[in-house]
Formats: structure tokens, C-alpha cells, sequence
């Protein structure tokens, strides 16, 4: 991934609160980190805090909108199942927010070189953050989509904190547990963690990172490893 810039925005630049389906969004955002259970954890009840925090000022500050080219990738002719599989459940609501920007949404693999197998069955878009649409220098927000039956490989995150929050789909991370729409799962910078995904239905994962500013502009997403066992490490 090539280091953030800042977009050339004119005068007439639109900000968030000019465009309702980027706001709403947000907001399904904040409920879920202000409202969800943090199952008795100090560390998940503090990365909530943070997040939420963050986002309720940039909500407050009407940032900028810098928007990008939609783009998709093989993954997204998923995206329709898997935002029908959100609207039937607890994450309603994200699920048809997110439906309301999904044309504009920008899928992209954040690697040089991404195995075949994997860039049919994998994509993230963000939707706050350094490169926009909304702008954010503190704080990324997005999505994650896998196909039925990913493997997402073995990767950490230097220096950036991370959450997932399931919005459709069951899946597993380090084949601990399965996860259900609506759970969170935190993931502390280096921790290693692997993904994988059922067999019949597509998972669509919300999620945030709260890092440095410096690594949440140039994250180095790259692929790694030996070539019978390829790891994914963001470093």
C-alpha cells in the first residue's frame, strides 16, 4: 500500500454531515462500540472507549469528504448475500447503511502480490480514514468480505490495535471459536491471528484500527513467507 496523502480539496469540497449516508454509516458505527457488551473485559471495554472517543469528535468536526473511485473485485459478488444476511439479524442496521454506500464503496487487496486463490475470495474497503472519502488521521474504519470456505493466512499489525465486529456471516479466528454476528473480537498490535470462514455462506467484517498516525498512513500491508505456508504480515 502506497503512504496516505492528502487529497487536493478545493473550496467547495463537501463534508460528512453534507452527505447522510456517510453519516448514518458512522453512526451505526458508534452504536455499535457505545452500546455493545464488552463480555467483562478491561481491554476490549478500553479499545471501545478509544474508538468511540475518536469517533464521536470526528463526527463532531464535519470532516472533509475526499472521495475515491468505487472499485470492486471478485469477492463483492458476495456482497448482495451477505448484506441480506445482515438485514435478517442483530446487525440490521449496519447491514442496510452500509447497503445505502455500497456503490460508492472502494474494494481493494492492500497487498503488491496477492496469491490467486485468495484475490477471488478476499477484499476491504475503507470508509473512514487517511485516504478517505471520510477523512480521519486518527482512527480507520472499514470492511472486510470473504467468500464461503476462506483462508485468510496467519498476519499481525504493527504498532495498530484492532477490532472485528461480525455483521453476517460465522467464521473463526485461530480456530479458538466460532463467531456470530455481533460479536467483537480485539486483536492487540503483533497479535497473530488467522481467519477462516463457513462453508456455505459469504462473512462481512466491520472493523476499526487505532495506531500511531504515521502507521495508520502507511500501514506496509505485504505478503510473506514460505511458499507452501504463506503468512501475511503488515509491518
Amino acid at each position: 500500500m502506497e503512504p496516505a496523502t492528502s487529497p487536493d480539496l478545493g473550496p467547495e469540497a463537501q463534508r460528512l454531515h453534507d452527505i447522510p449516508a456517510w453519516l448514518y454509516l458512522l453512526r451505526e458505527f458508534d452504536a455499535l462500540y457505545r452500546h455493545g457488551s464488552a463480555g467483562g473485559s478491561r481491554l476490549i471495554r478500553a479499545h471501545r472507549k478509544r474508538v468511540r472517543d475518536a469517533l464521536s469528535l470526528l463526527i463532531d468536526a464535519n470532516p472533509a469528504l475526499a472521495p475515491r473511485p468505487a472499485a470492486e473485485k471478485p469477492v463483492t459478488a458476495h456482497l448482495p448475500r451477505a448484506l441480506d444476511l445482515g438485514e435478517r439479524g442483530a446487525m440490521a442496521g449496519m447491514a442496510r447503511a452500509l447497503s445505502r454506500v455500497a456503490p460508492r464503496l472502494t474494494w481493494e487487496y492492500g497487498y503488491e502480490k496477492v496469491p490467486k486463490t485468495l484475490a477471488k475470495k478476499y477484499a476491504y474497503c475503507e470508509v473512514l480514514g487517511p485516504r478517505g472519502p471520510v477523512l480521519s488521521e486518527r482512527l480507520i474504519l472499514g470492511f472486510v468480505l470473504f467468500a464461503p470456505k476462506t483462508v485468510y493466512p496467519q498476519h499481525s499489525h504493527k504498532d495498530i490495535e484492532e477490532s472485528y465486529i461480525s455483521i453476517a456471516g460465522a467464521w473463526s479466528e485461530n480456530d479458538a471459536a466460532v463467531h456470530a454476528p455481533g460479536s467483537l473480537i480485539l486483536n492487540r498490535a503483533e497479535h497473530e491471528h488467522r481467519i477462516t470462514t463457513a462453508d456455505l455462506d459469504p462473512c462481512l467484517l466491520a472493523y476499526a484500527w487505532i495506531g500511531p498516525e504515521e502507521r495508520l498512513n502507511a500501514p506496509g500491508m505485504v505478503l510473506t513467507g514460505r511458499r507452501k505456508s504463506r503468512m501475511a504480515d503488515w509491518i
